[in-house]
């Protein structure tokens, strides 16, 4: 049986939000599947810039991205590359400031609070209020494109090493599952997925992402 969601609180919310400009969209860029998400975004009419320093993400005047990817990769190696790089602040002060932020697999690692069996050392942004396990799909050899029943309906989309969201807080939505795993959830602007959309082509998360920024812009002018 697919699984059913209650009317979601915050994961279409901003579905009416009125972007002022083409919007830029910062794709973290130090490993992992970066060239696949760009070519999402550029579909979808927005400018990609790759962030691999704090000035990539911070100008003089603020922030020079409108919204925040963080790719699918090696977690751990990520982790340690925004730490060397000097992004780990920039990014989670970012992000709890509200900027809308798609974490896809790794970067879904990256923003739960907490993670289970992580590689030694390895730290999280802390971002989101969710207990993250990796690697709960099995090896690279056990990755497979599945259909998946979401909040906005069946997607065709890629596992590949994925992670498994074990506990959620009070505030975050569930919006995906494969089977009974939780595998995407949505809390303010920071949605997390498991799985990777763009591997296949599937631009609903990347086009939720853009309709974000309106309210964002609005809430940050006022």
């Amino acid at each position: 049986m697919c699984p059913t969601y209650p009317h979601p609180t915050g994961w279409l919310s901003g579905a009416g939000d009125q972007m002022n400009s083409t919007p830029t969209v910062g794709v973290l860029a130090l490993q992992g599947g970066v060239r696949e998400h760009a070519e999402v975004l550029d579909a979808l009419g927005a400018r990609t810039a790759l962030l691999r320093t704090p000035a990539d993400l911070l100008g003089p005047d603020g922030l020079r991205v409108d919204a925040l990817v963080l790719p699918g990769g090696e977690s751990s190696v990520i982790d340690r590359l925004i730490r060397t790089f000097g992004l780990y602040d920039p990014l989670q002060e970012a992000i709890l400031a509200g900027l809308p932020t798609l974490g896809t697999c790794a970067g879904l690692i990256l923003l739960a609070n907490r993670v289970e069996d992580p590689a030694p050392g390895q730290q999280s942004l802390g971002v989101l209020d969710a207990t993250v396990l990796r690697n709960a799909f099995g090896s690279q050899v056990d990755s497979a494109e599945v259909e998946l029943e979401t909040a906005e309906g069946p997607v065709r989309v890629a596992f590949i090493r994925a992670p498994e969201v074990v506990a959620v807080g009070p505030g975050v939505e569930v919006i995906a599952r494969r089977s009974q795993a939780i595998v995407g959830v949505h809390q303010g602007a920071i949605t997390g997925i498991a799985f990777h959309p763009e591997l296949t082509g599937e631009a609903r998360f990347h086009r939720h992402l853009l309709t974000q920024i309106g309210g964002h812009q609005q809430r940050a002018a006022s």
